[in-house]
């Protein structure tokens, strides 16, 4: 088993959300980030002032699958986030030791669907 989590660009969400649903991949966790990577910021004007934006928004998605959904998952996250310029996010592949779905007691592959 393992954990997924891509950092995207947002507008690129119903993107990935769309190639990850054509993969079969319908189970994830989707949250509002901030961070900065090699991109590193930007500037803007500010009533008059410039100010320097060194955390720009990102969506993290989380997703476990079991090890013969890995390569299709990260294909479609790949596939509906990339623009070729820089700042299209990351991808880490982490191990996962344990899952339990709470409702039934299920454990490990089974409860991952």
């Amino acid at each position: 088993m393992k954990m997924i989590v891509a950092i995207i660009q947002p507008t690129r969400l119903p993107d990935v959300k769309q190639a990850l649903f054509d993969a079969e991949v319908r189970k994830m966790t989707v949250t509002n980030v901030i961070g900065c990577g090699q991109q590193g910021g930007y500037t803007e004007s500010y009533r008059g002032s410039i100010i320097e934006v060194n955390l720009i928004k990102k969506i993290r998605l989380e997703i476990a699958v079991n090890d013969d959904f890995v390569k299709p998952t990260v294909d479609a996250i790949i596939k509906g986030a990339r623009s070729g310029n820089i700042g299209d996010g990351k991808i880490f592949v982490l191990e996962l030791p344990q899952c339990i779905r709470i409702r039934t007691g299920e454990e490990g592959k089974e409860a991952i669907g």
